[in-house]
């Protein structure tokens, strides 16, 4: 069988084993820069060769760290289903191994404490204000600070148990992770900040968004927010997982890391030390 047609029913078996906007990710992935390469080929053909081949023409675009190890890992699962289905006795990728890892500087912009006050000084929406306030001194991801219900809402506890689609219909996903799905504890003055924000909404109810009402913030609403804030203030704009970035390094330096990964929703305290923190 072909890779087209071997493609098809993979696409089924792993869209049950993956999150919808995860198996969108691994499908485009897929038919940009596994699909085309090999084409009509026979999976029962494949060589060691071809697939050094294969990464050599990956490498020659420059891709990150992070979007080749994505590609492996989309290639590696299409074959893994190929020998469970019997096609093939061998996986072949996986005999290759990963993409070599290449140097790279990556630069993260965060806001310190004062920066983001004067930040937030030029925001002139209360609805937005608020969001950013919990995604600075909580560190949740976007999806998951627009996911946000009253439901979620217990007290001074906040149970992180869902996140939204960035695409589509944006609808309500599960976390990232199972680490993802968390509790942590927020201030007085944040539980008086979700209380006003409950009040601007008409006919508020439980499953009614923290930060929308009715309906979720949009990413680009946000981001419109932002940047017009960032112009008054005459300041760098910094994406809104930044704020999360920023989040880390301010905590780093008052709490142990454990407790800052575990409020983050890491499943590794690696991931906070390799990827938030510099």
């Amino acid at each position: 069988m072909n890779f087209e047609e071997v493609s098809k029913d993979w696409k089924v078996y792993a869209r049950t084993r993956h999150k919808k906007q995860g198996s969108q990710t691994i499908f485009k992935a897929f038919d940009n820069h596994v699909l085309p390469y090999f084409n009509d080929r026979d999976v029962k053909t494949l060589t060691k060769l071809d697939v050094l081949n294969w990464q050599n023409d990956i490498l020659n675009k420059n891709y990150s760290n992070k979007y080749n190890a994505m590609l492996y890992y989309v290639f590696n699962s299409f074959m893994s289903y190929c020998v469970v289905c019997s096609y093939i006795p061998d996986n072949v990728v996986t005999f290759v191994g990963p993409f070599k890892k290449k140097i790279e500087y990556k630069e993260h912009r965060v806001y310190n404490i004062w920066q983001f006050r004067w930040f937030r000084f030029h925001l002139d929406n209360f609805v937005i204000k608020q969001y950013f306030n919990f995604m600075y001194f909580y560190g949740t991801r976007p999806s998951e600070a627009m996911a946000l219900r009253f439901s979620d809402i217990d007290g001074l506890k906040v149970h992180i148990r869902h996140s939204l689609q960035r695409k589509g219909k944006r609808e309500l996903d599960t976390p990232k992770n199972q680490s993802s799905i968390r509790t942590i504890r927020i201030s007085l003055l944040m539980k008086f900040r979700i209380w006003l924000l409950k009040k601007t909404y008409i006919n508020c109810s439980y499953d009614y968004f923290v930060f929308g009402g009715s309906k979720p913030l949009a990413p680009t609403t946000i981001d419109r927010y932002k940047k017009n804030a960032c112009d008054k203030a005459h300041m760098q704009v910094i994406t809104q997982h930044e704020f999360r970035h920023s989040y880390a390094t301010r905590m780093v330096k008052k709490k142990p890391i454990n407790y800052v990964s575990k409020t983050m929703g890491h499943s590794r305290v690696s991931t906070t030390l390799d990827v938030y923190l510099h």
